[in-house]
């Protein structure tokens, strides 16, 4: 298990079709609306949470899979690129610590950010 007393952090990298395989992990009245490529796998956001698949050791065949529901959001922040700063980034506050999300140039922010906000508020 992670340890939440430091930062969790995933970088998306870029919208990608959301997995077929992803409806064995969907409970009853919960739709995939979007999904992001990561460094090693993928993140779906549903009505519900984000669902964020990290395989691990060398081959990648064990995956863990993180589930942030959005109840358990606080609070959150954006901050979009700037002329330096390549990345956006999306940082959350939840009732179990903090986690952050690094966005790509590819990835539209405020997409997200709305996706989210609809979700959370």
């Amino acid at each position: 298990m992670a340890d939440l007393s430091s930062t969790l952090a995933w970088t998306f990298t870029q919208e990608v079709d959301i997995p077929e395989d992803i409806q064995d992990l969907l409970i009853a009245g919960e739709k995939a609306q979007i999904a992001y490529k990561t460094i090693r796998d993928i993140a779906v956001i549903t009505n519900k949470r984000l669902i964020i698949s990290d395989k691990q050791g060398i081959t990648g065949k064990k995956t863990e899979v993180y589930t942030i529901p959005f109840k358990s959001i606080i609070m959150y922040s954006s901050e979009n690129g700037g002329t330096f700063d390549l990345n956006a980034e999306l940082e959350f506050w939840t009732k179990a610590g903090k986690f952050k999300l690094n966005l790509n140039k590819k990835v539209d922010i405020r997409k997200l950010d709305k996706l989210i906000a609809q979700y959370i508020l």
